[in-house]
């Protein structure tokens, strides 16, 4: 098909964002800019002042200013092993005063270790273990990897599950040989937290699972995780940045997350559920806070993405908190989380020195202009030391150490 001779090519469409970036200065500070340069012209009569003052004020640092900084700041972490989704989130991270975590793979390593199998039931420790890991075949939480890797340690064979069910927050449910196996906390069987095997390894700071055989408890097998070495300096390091609140969030029992609150110094709410850890990050919101989640589940992937800021341990973590978070460490290092907030800040703080130095230069620049001491010719090559001036303080981030 021939195009007619007489078609005209499409307009060009601008978004209100590139024309705002365009006329950066001259929206900014027209109204100033307009004002002076016609009492210029007043006062001395020469035109070729008032158009030096209209040229030394069309500047483009102002539009450079921002982007720039988060640029630089977004490259340089991303060799760190911290990738951030975008320039906002750096600007958002600088205001955080709220830090809230998760427990299980975020302040430990992750890999838990089953320490004790309690059978209530008169069935052998290795059927125990068998049937808990056959329930656990195709979970993807840690706590399940743990069973499976005892049940391995004894040579266990396992039965194919069928019917699986996840239950966030509280555990699966399988059907195995025709019974209904579940495993879970303690919201799988509520009555069964007050027997005393239950309490004494909860009081030691152990993460207990309930087996449970046709709706009937059938086992209790306790397990610990090893607490990340760098996390108690990491902590000091964001009280130290001014966090007026750091606490653990987990859908541990009161007497786990309290043994594991103390060790670190730090406050504590247990027995949470994913909805209820949202409805803490909406709290403090509610209050005026900015809030940091730091996670790496599937049960903490809705706080992650309701908090202003959320931080996902990247290595370790889900697909799902990866995507939910606005921050992914890809190196399992709580000392990266300090880390982050610092980088914001600094970014923050170089964003504004170059606002700062952008007016200054429009300040003096138009003076000079207005006075007829800066001709027309320089006043043009003039307009790109501010853009260098910003380009050389932003390229400050890329050092950073």
């Amino acid at each position: 098909m021939v195009a007619s001779c007489s078609s005209k090519p499409p307009r060009p469409s601008y978004s209100p964002r590139e024309i705002e970036i365009f006329f950066g200065d001259l929206f900014a500070i027209s109204p100033v800019v307009i004002g002076l340069a016609a009492l210029t012209l007043l006062i001395s009569r020469n035109p070729l002042a008032t158009a030096a003052v209209l040229v030394v004020a069309c500047s483009c640092a102002i539009a450079l200013a921002t982007p720039v900084a988060m640029l630089a700041s977004i490259g340089r972490s991303a060799k760190r092993g911290i990738l951030m989704k975008g320039g906002k989130y750096i600007e958002t991270l600088a205001r955080a005063d709220v830090v809230l975590m998760d427990k299980t793979g975020t302040l430990t390593l992750g890999q838990p270790q089953i320490t004790d199998v309690i059978p209530l039931n008169g069935l052998p420790a290795s059927d125990v273990l068998a049937l808990a890991a056959s329930a656990e075949r195709y979970s993807e939480h840690p706590l399940a990897e743990a069973v499976r890797g005892a049940a391995r340690a004894q040579n266990a064979s396992l039965a194919e599950p069928q019917n699986f069910e996840a239950i966030p927050g509280v555990g699966i449910r399988v059907t195995i040989n025709g019974s209904v196996v579940a495993i879970g906390n303690r919201r799988l069987l509520p009555a069964a937290e007050t027997t005393p095997a239950a309490q004494q390894l909860e009081s030691q700071g152990k993460t207990l699972l309930f087996l449970a055989c046709n709706n009937a408890l059938t086992a209790i097998l306790a397990a610990t995780d090893t607490l990340r070495p760098e996390v108690p300096t990491a902590l000091a390091a964001l009280r130290a940045l001014g966090m007026k609140r750091v606490e653990l969030l987990t859908g541990d029992h009161e007497r786990t997350a309290a043994a594991l609150a103390e060790q670190l110094g730090i406050a504590y709410r247990a027995n949470l559920l994913p909805e209820n850890k949202i409805a803490v990050v909406k709290d403090y919101q509610a209050k005026g806070h900015t809030v940091v989640m730091v996670g790496d589940g599937v049960n903490d992937a809705p706080a992650l993405a309701q908090a202003n800021i959320g931080i996902a341990m990247g290595a370790a973590g889900t697909d799902i908190a990866i995507e939910a978070a606005h921050i992914a460490l890809m190196r399992d290092d709580w000392m990266l989380v300090p880390e982050v907030i610092r980088i914001a800040r600094r970014t923050m703080g170089v964003v504004k020195m170059n606002f700062v130095l952008t007016a200054l230069y429009n300040v003096v620049g138009l003076a000079l202009a207005a006075l007829g001491i800066l001709p027309l010719v320089l006043a043009a090559a003039a307009q790109s030391l501010p853009d260098v001036g910003i380009l050389a303080n932003s390229a400050r981030l890329l050092r950073q150490k």
